[in-house]
């Protein structure tokens, strides 16, 4: 599996797993950015937390974020007036700008050394003008400060520039291991089900009064259904040495559009993005090396990584009550490719409804709203998509034998008249699982970039070995 920088420069000190039974007023399931934000807040707050991790802490998609902290999040202001109106536009924006400075706030007072950098953010595009004029307005009507430019740093021309100040980015890792110090961890330690107050994990049972799960995707599917409100996407990143000293933060909003963000020596280079399950034809990374040499020919690559995003029905992160039913459980996901604002953004709710406080932005956030104008045509969209992945083992043949496929690719292969998963790694030597999905049973597919058999329908990853790495799945693939 590829590591990224983050990994490579912070080793978090370990925590112990539960040790039987226990009773708290908080648990928070997920030992990630926003799962270790939201302990921090309850716990500043009074209550007794505490956070189950089924691995280690971090280890999930926070070390493996480009750790930006911004409001900018695509072309998001505009697209909220059109959906929602301009009073929840304001609520997204207020609810990110205070993100950035409780960021701030926290690693100043508590003198974090985390790599804390102030750098202004821009979206730009190569391809016409308009789509920015569009949000340069609506950001300025839902209160930040933005500015319209036809230039930039960048090694090509664009089109126009966005510019967002008072944007920073971060060490996610050490930012992590200041804030988890003082909290109740337990690691290795993965929940089973959730059922009332009571979670069952693998090492106890834990009793709280307040349930959040803050585990990227939500693996109970009922109540709730967040399997048939969002799916799940890739993006990759290569962090390169002798690039560019750029000032700034910046994300294409066209289709094939790049993203930069400097890290002390090195540029983080990041790209081909796709619906996860589908990039059977690899060559993600050699996009990336090739912008790099065509645009810095000079370069050397250090790291590369990828990482994965919840993509929610109408774009807003889901952050709030769980569902209807339950009205003591609690969600964060959802967050697209902006985990390190929302996981803050995320903090700051949970603590507000769970404590009783106001929080004027919570209802633009609330997993509980169904806007039929801005999601009823992906949520057929989705549906579709789920529905390919569950006839796709019925319908679609094996694309080879074993014996046919060469050494250091996978595929899906004909093996004992089934149909199953096979890589085959540098020496001969096959690795074979199921296919299908354990979650809801969708065929996977190989993605040779990663070298993991990936579940186009709802995103669950596995290894090539079959171990899981990415829910809403619970468990590894069986082996043929």
């Amino acid at each position: 599996m590829t590591e990224s920088i983050w990994s490579k420069t912070e080793q978090l000190p370990p925590f112990p797993p539960l040790q039987g039974a226990l009773s708290v007023d908080a648990a928070v399931i997920g030992g990630g950015m926003a799962g270790v934000l939201i302990a921090h807040f309850l716990k500043a707050a009074g209550l007794n937390v505490v956070v189950l991790e089924a691995g280690r802490l971090g280890s999930g998609q926070t070390k493996n974020t480009t750790a930006k902290i911004t409001a900018q999040h695509g072309l998001i202001y505009h697209r909220l007036a059109e959906q929602f109106g301009e009073e929840k536009s304001r609520q997204y924006a207020e609810a990110n700008q205070r993100a950035i400075a409780e960021y701030r706030r926290l690693i100043g007072e508590g003198k974090i050394d985390c790599d804390f950098t102030e750098a202004p953010a821009y979206l730009y595009s190569t391809g016409g003008s308009e789509q920015l004029e569009k949000e340069y307005e609506a950001a300025k009507a839902a209160g930040i400060g933005a500015e319209l430019l036809s230039g930039t740093e960048l090694p090509f021309p664009v089109s126009a520039a966005l510019r967002f100040d008072d944007q920073a980015h971060f060490h996610p890792l050490k930012f992590l291991r200041a804030l988890a110090g003082p909290l109740n961890v337990c690691e290795q330690t993965t929940v089973r089900s959730v059922e009332g107050n009571e979670i069952v994990t693998d090492r106890g049972t834990v009793t709280a009064q307040f349930i959040i799960f803050a585990c990227h995707y939500p693996f109970v599917n009922a109540p709730g259904y967040y399997f048939m409100r969002m799916h799940q996407e890739r993006s990759y990143v290569l962090a390169l040495e002798n690039a560019a000293k750029l000032e700034g933060m910046y994300y294409g909003v066209d289709a094939d559009g790049l993203s930069f963000r400097p890290q002390g020596d090195l540029l983080l280079l990041g790209g081909g993005n796709h619906r996860t399950g589908e990039n059977s034809a690899g060559g993600q990374y050699q996009k990336l090396r090739e912008a790099a040499m065509r645009y810095w020919p000079e370069s050397r690559e250090v790291a590369h990584w990828s990482a994965q995003d919840c993509m929610t029905l109408d774009g807003v992160p889901y952050i709030g009550q769980f569902s209807l039913p339950t009205p003591n459980w609690f969600v964060a996901t959802g967050f697209e490719k902006w985990g390190m604002t929302s996981s803050m953004v995320a903090a700051l709710t949970l603590r507000d409804l769970i404590t009783k406080e106001e929080c004027p932005w919570a209802e633009v956030f609330s997993p509980l709203r169904f806007t039929p104008s801005a999601s009823a045509k992906t949520l057929m969209q989705e549906t579709a998509q789920a529905t390919k992945g569950l006839v796709r083992k019925f319908l679609v043949p094996p694309r080879a034998d074993i014996e046919a496929l060469p050494n250091g690719h996978g595929g899906v292969v004909e093996y004992d008249g089934e149909k199953v998963g096979v890589y085959k790694d540098e020496n001969g030597e096959a690795f074979i699982v199921s296919v299908r999905c354990p979650h809801l049973g969708c065929q996977l597919e190989w993605n040779p970039d990663e070298k993991s058999w990936d579940c186009p329908c709802h995103g669950s990853r596995f290894d090539y070995r079959g171990n899981l790495i990415d829910n809403p799945a619970q468990q590894d693939l069986e082996h043929a």
